[in-house]
């Protein structure tokens, strides 16, 4: 077997294809080399028992416990019954439960006293934490003494291969047990030693690094925590080190494209719109507007982040950005991920420039252009005559969705875009915004709430960096509060009692709900919804904003106007909502994540956020600057359900617990460290980052970016190093590679 083939064999092969068919479906295993990167999520130490007090709620748990007692129960006149099985660690305790057929082999088997590793779902049930029907795996003291296995597979390897000290858990779901798991690690295990090792030799022995199959015997079958240490010390690097040479090569090809420089012209539309502005712009403001400026006046195209709070003012800073250009005889394009959000930003810039947005049109300015809005839904007549003034040059900005990425569309000169939203955006959207450039147009990438360093090192990592910290002057504090509705129900009355009592005082209020709850397309979304509800024993799917809408204006706000807005309204409807509440003809307004980025009533101060534990931790942050934008304090309200050990709760504490988007982005990381920072930037079972933890192994990253920039400095085409070519070419698959491009 040639030494790329061993890792690249598939896991039917080896392990059969009902194993290998559950492996594909649900922990995204295919080849042998994804089974070996497939590492322990931590280990139990056979002597000792889980802790089980601290097991998070609502998830698949693998505990290592000694049974305290064992009953059967008879229930529906001794027709049914159920195993009732106490665990406990020491101290706490935990109780399983087993019904009908599933009694019998349990009841044998797992008698007082015995120990063995448990998987299963936690949940609470009258006000105990329990597993219900979960699977285990007995832990015999000696290999002779046979075995026992809740899977019947009582076999003498299964016992071998726990009656090591260090018993590896493996993420594993609910089809498919953490000690099945490693008995398949068990069978690929000997083709480690085929690994191919990504790091170049000077590299390993300088950092003091184990070697490749060494690391991965040691991860997965270690004899001491020191084998654990230095496996995970060496596979970390490999995932940072690798990742940062992709994006070191995509820095590299980027300084090679050839671009206008864009300089401002004195005396342009930059300086007439800077002479007209009511405020100065903040320190912060004036900084990243001069790195910007900078960089449009190379011969490169820009590749920049502009990261910042939620209302720090990065419009202000992309505008400007955007006149610039126009002044040296270009054209702007900004892309937004919704329609009312290219409306917003088109009905906001147009507002700041005055009279410098009508260039051309009677009363306009001289020095000005024409700002124009192209989306998918306009008609035909208007949707003509902006493809017009862009490839006449009579429109100097364009502002739109998607539809600007059409072929259609075509640009007299674009020399810049501007792309808000970065992870909503696809790659292939952003490439093919940028091939309608003679030459490649400079670009700024907008995010509208902030990111860790580390982040922004690894998943923008391929961009320069910017940040606005400061807030403008005049934004007022939020106050933040979860409301138990399921705990106490009163607390959501005075929700709404608070609502009124802010509209009463002259203010606005939205109201965001998780589904809209309107046709078919909704009937079948909610359809899955209950069913997973049901799976997952949650009794209900997400709250509606039809629903909630309605039951609100007959019940707590019963003669307040209140309205709906969402993204299947037709984009008049839409347009015409979202104006009549900015001019303060709507009190109240049920909406779904529409509202999320981007939309500016200042007059709002109340949001109340329905199932708010639906929702993560940068959505909820990112709504919640809706409010507070004018100078009356802002109020927060975050409705949930959950229960208060919910990891769902901890989540929400943690929102109502601070402003600072930084700090919460870390929050949210944490939370989804399983999620792929290449991937899915947002979440996604299977992590390319399986070992590094982009949160806290800072030093590794910034340590393997510098490595990576000395060697693709050195080597572009990294001609001297086929091994790290071929785990490069691994990790980039066409898919990430074009992911990593899109910043």
């Amino acid at each position: 077997m040639d030494r790329v083939s061993a890792f690249d064999e598939p896991l039917k092969k080896l392990l059969g294809g009902a194993t290998a068919k559950v492996m594909a479906e649900h922990l995204d295993l295919h080849t042998v080399g994804d089974l070996l990167h497939h590492y322990p999520r931590r280990y139990e130490e056979r002597g000792r028992l889980t802790a089980l007090s601290d097991l998070p709620l609502d998830e698949h748990v693998t505990v290592v416990a000694q049974v305290a007692e064992a009953r059967v129960l008879t229930f529906n006149n001794g027709r049914g019954r159920r195993l009732e099985v106490t665990l406990t660690d020491g101290h706490g305790r935990l109780q399983l439960v087993f019904f009908g057929h599933g009694v019998h082999k349990p009841h044998k088997e797992l008698l007082p006293g015995s120990r063995a590793m448990f998987a299963g779902k936690v949940s609470v049930f009258n006000r105990k934490m329990q597993l219900a029907h979960p699977t285990y795996q007995l832990l015999v003291a000696e290999p002779a003494d046979g075995a026992g296995s809740g899977d019947g597979d009582g076999d003498r390897a299964a016992v071998d291969a726990f009656a090591g000290r260090l018993l590896p858990i493996y993420p594993a779901c609910k089809q498919l047990d953490s000690w099945r798991i490693a008995k398949a690690v068990d069978t690929v295990l000997p083709s480690a030693q085929e690994a191919v090792d990504p790091l170049p030799p000077g590299l390993r022995e300088g950092r003091g690094l184990t070697a490749l199959p060494e690391a991965l015997l040691k991860v997965h079958r270690p004899q001491t925590k020191a084998d654990i240490a230095q496996a995970r010390d060496r596979l970390k690097w490999d995932e940072a080190f690798v990742l940062q040479v992709a994006l070191a090569r995509r820095r590299y090809a980027d300084t090679q494209l050839p671009a206008v420089p864009r300089r401002p012209v004195p005396g342009g539309l930059l300086d007439a719109f800077d002479a007209k502005l009511p405020f100065t712009l903040t320190e912060g403001q004036q900084k990243v507007s001069g790195e910007i400026f900078d960089d449009l006046a190379t011969e490169h195209p820009m590749h920049r982040l502009l990261q910042g709070e939620v209302g720090s003012g990065k419009t202000m800073v992309a505008l400007r950005a955007m006149l610039g250009v126009v002044d040296a005889g270009g054209q702007a394009a900004m892309l937004a991920p919704t329609e009312v959000l290219a409306q917003q930003h088109h009905r906001s810039i147009t507002e700041m420039m005055g009279e410098l947005a009508e260039g051309g049109m009677l009363g306009g300015d001289e020095q000005g252009t024409k700002v124009v809005l192209l989306t998918g839904s306009m008609g035909a007549a208007a949707r003509r005559q902006a493809l017009l003034d862009l490839v006449t040059g009579e429109a100097g900005i364009v502002i739109g969705t998607h539809a600007l990425i059409e072929d259609k569309v075509k640009f007299h000169d674009l020399g810049l875009v501007v792309v808000d939203e970065q992870h909503r955006f696809g790659v292939e959207q952003r490439d093919a915004l940028r091939s309608k450039g003679r030459q490649p147009p400079h670009l700024l990438v907008m995010t509208a709430t902030p990111i860790p360093r580390t982040v922004a090192m690894t998943v923008f990592g391929d961009l320069e960096t910017s940040v606005l910290d400061q807030l403008p002057a005049g934004r007022s504090p939020i106050a933040s509060h979860v409301v138990p509705a399921k705990d106490k129900p009163h607390f959501l009355a005075r929700a709404w009692e608070r609502v009124r009592e802010e509209v009463e005082g002259g203010h606005q209020a939205y109201v965001v709900c998780p589904r809209i709850g309107d046709d078919a397309e909704d009937e079948a979304a909610g359809k899955k919804a209950r069913k997973a509800a049901e799976d997952e024993g949650e009794k209900r799917p997400p709250l509606a904003v039809l629903e909630i809408a309605e039951q609100l204006a007959r019940g707590p706000l019963a003669g307040l106007r209140v309205e709906v807005l969402h993204g299947r309204m037709n984009p008049e409807d839409k347009d015409d909502v979202m104006r009549r509440f900015a001019a303060g003809g709507v009190d109240v307004l049920v909406a779904t994540t529409v509202i999320e980025v981007g939309v500016n009533v200042p007059n709002a101060t109340a949001m109340v956020i329905m199932d708010a534990d639906r929702f993560g931790v940068s959505q909820l942050h990112q709504l919640r600057g809706r409010v507070g934008r004018g100078s009356a304090p802002g109020l927060c309200l975050l409705v949930s359900e959950a229960h208060e050990a919910s990891p769902a709760r901890a989540r929400l504490s943690a929102v109502a617990a601070t402003l600072d988007g930084f700090e919460l982005s870390r929050i949210d990381l944490e939370q989804r460290r399983e999620g792929d920072v290449l991937g899915q930037a947002q979440s996604g079972v299977r992590s390319s980052l399986r070992m590094l933890a982009v949160i806290d192994d800072e030093e590794v990253i910034a340590a393997a970016r510098e490595e990576a920039v000395a060697i693709v400095a050195d080597d572009p085409e990294l001609a001297g190093l086929p091994e790290l070519r071929t785990a490069l070419d691994a990790l980039l698959d066409k898919e990430r590679e074009q992911y990593l491009d899109k910043g």
